[in-house]
């Protein structure tokens, strides 16, 4: 089995236009936490989940000291206005082949929905934790870029910043335009360390996501699981950075350009 499988896991449900909200595992987890927390504090419904032998040969231990395989699951949420999917996982496709194969299922199963937009979430590694991370937007064209401009505050002048924008956060960019589909990309600013959970960069995605979709989240709780995951972190030496990072590159001091 080379190819992606989507296992249905839930009811699947009628969707009116959705948009597809994709997290998964990068530089600081930007991405993953970013989603976890929306799909948490939404109640989504998880509906699907892809399987195949392209993702990484390895189990994960959870806290029931029991082994997992990795996942990748969609999550739905209906609203009064447009409905959502959520990409959330544990891992990314292992090579790029597989990430080419991933990125056009997603859209298969988007385009089965009849949804036509998407949103990808990641991060920029810096050399350095950054104090007030900013978050970059840049998309498949400059009037659908500047139609989220014009409701959220992000920065638009990527070029030169940062290198390419690896794996599927990137990739489904670049094939959603080449489908007629419209995407659009936030990234935010974190260390770009292996080991470093970009909560904060995470923090600022979730606020212009919630400000932009009237989502409804309360951003003081968020706050406080920020403050609760950084006073863990500093009381067990990283031991709760190591559990949420499943996924991240191995080693340190990669190219602080990589985004995903």
């Amino acid at each position: 089995m080379t190819g992606w499988k989507l296992i249905k896991t839930g009811k699947t449900p009628k969707l009116n236009n959705p948009i597809l909200i994709e997290g998964l595992p990068g530089i600081g987890n930007v991405g993953k936490v970013s989603v976890d927390f929306i799909v948490e504090e939404l109640n989504a419904k998880k509906i699907f989940e892809f399987t195949s032998h392209s993702m990484p040969h390895s189990v994960f231990v959870n806290e029931q000291n029991l082994v997992e395989l990795p996942a990748i699951s969609v999550y739905f949420k209906k609203s009064k206005g447009r409905d959502f999917l959520f990409i959330a996982g544990d891992a990314q496709p292992i090579d790029e082949v597989s990430s080419y194969g991933f990125s056009e299922a997603v859209l298969d199963m988007l385009k089965s929905f009849n949804g036509t937009e998407l949103i990808t979430l990641g991060g920029i590694g810096l050399p350095s934790i950054p104090k007030k991370p900013k978050v970059y937007c840049t998309g498949t064209s400059k009037e659908f870029v500047g139609k989220y401009l014009k409701e959220v505050s992000a920065e638009q002048k990527l070029y030169g910043v940062v290198g390419p924008i690896i794996g599927v956060s990137g990739l489904l960019l670049g094939l959603a335009k080449r489908k007629n589909m419209n995407a659009i990309s936030f990234l935010a600013e974190t260390y770009g360390h292996p080991m470093y959970l970009g909560i904060r960069g995470a923090r600022e995605i979730v606020r212009i996501l919630n400000k932009k979709f009237s989502l409804g989240i309360n951003m003081k709780e968020l706050n406080y699981e920020i403050d609760a995951l950084e006073e863990e972190a500093a009381k067990t030496s990283g031991t709760v950075l190591e559990k949420s990072t499943r996924g991240l590159p191995s080693k340190p001091g990669q190219d602080a350009s990589y985004i995903g």
